[in-house]
């Protein structure tokens, strides 16, 4: 998924389709210094959340998303993102909060797509599918060449599925004001089976593990579920492992966004045409809500993260 004219959007298409953490500023360049010599990770400018959008509702769920954070987009384009014949409208759209691919298919998805929630850039493509496949990642999708690099999808314990994308001609994104959180939920049996693979690929750290987290965070005030937060190269991830025993729309949502006033946010999310689904909920210095945007996109907004 990405950038100029029609190469431009294309790379959005291919970043989102070839081609994720909790609000820390941070820029490419220090991410990448912080990376190890094992990381194929360039900036988590790059991490492209992948919006799949119900048809006809790229433009309002573009121009929403703009409206509340900020930022740019590339003109929209008809073109086909996977290795089998299909077609999709799409664009790249960059905000200070995150970098997003949108896609709106014309035609049935084919499988697996539409199940990845992400996508990475690589420095290196093939040593980037060869560590993912080492770390215990499933190659799901094997490499395939689209109009400007190659393109993968791995699969990582529990479920969790990721692209992995590359461009001929290596694209060029302004640092983002906050890193946003991949939010990952799973269960007790999947969860550190999950991190062994996902912090040996991602090259990450766990910087908090709280066993006893309060349940509010995710819609379940009184109770309390284990929450695992992540920093790495690639960007920062949060890890709800519960009984799956969720209040909707709780693990509909793959993006946490940090934003310095929610409530200001939240009002402009609104008028954009934007729904409060949950929230706002504050507790130990952090307010979180639940917001669904035009075409069904539901993104967790959060203030005072425990990064910031």
């Amino acid at each position: 998924m990405k950038r100029r004219a029609m190469a431009w959007v294309l790379p959005a298409v291919m970043v989102a389709l070839s081609v994720v953490g909790s609000g820390a500023p941070s820029s490419a360049q220090d991410e990448t210094a912080a990376a190890p010599a094992s990381t194929t990770a360039v900036g988590p400018q790059y991490d492209t959340t992948h919006v799949y959008v119900t048809p006809g509702k790229v433009d309002a769920f573009v121009a929403s998303w703009v409206a509340t954070f900020g930022g740019t987009h590339t003109a929209k384009v008809v073109t086909t993102v996977t290795p089998t014949p299909s077609t999709t409208e799409s664009e790249l759209v960059m905000s200070p909060v995150g970098t997003l691919s949108v896609f709106d298919f014309k035609t049935p998805a084919p499988y697996p797509f539409g199940a990845e929630r992400t996508g990475w850039l690589m420095s290196d493509f093939d040593k980037g599918v060869r560590l993912a496949r080492q770390s215990g990642a499933q190659l799901v999708v094997a490499p395939f060449d689209d109009p400007i690099g190659r393109d993968a999808i791995v699969q990582f314990p529990g479920g969790v599925n990721a692209q992995l994308y590359w461009h001929t001609t290596a694209p060029s994104y302004k640092p983002l004001d906050t890193v946003p959180d991949n939010r990952v939920y799973l269960t007790p049996d999947s969860a550190d089976r999950f991190l062994g693979s996902y912090l040996r690929f991602t090259g990450g750290r766990v910087v908090s593990d709280r066993r006893a987290a309060d349940g509010g965070d995710i819609g379940l005030p009184g109770e309390t579920y284990r929450r695992i937060a992540v920093r790495s190269p690639f960007g920062n991830t949060v890890v709800s492992v519960t009984d799956g025993h969720l209040p909707y729309p709780f693990g509909r949502e793959t993006t946490g966004y940090a934003v310095k006033d929610l409530a200001m946010t939240l009002r402009k999310a609104e008028a954009a045409g934007a729904k409060v689904l949950w929230g706002p909920y504050a507790a130990r210095g952090r307010s979180d809500a639940m917001v669904q945007f035009p075409g069904g996109y539901v993104a967790e907004l959060h203030q005072n993260s425990e990064y910031r």
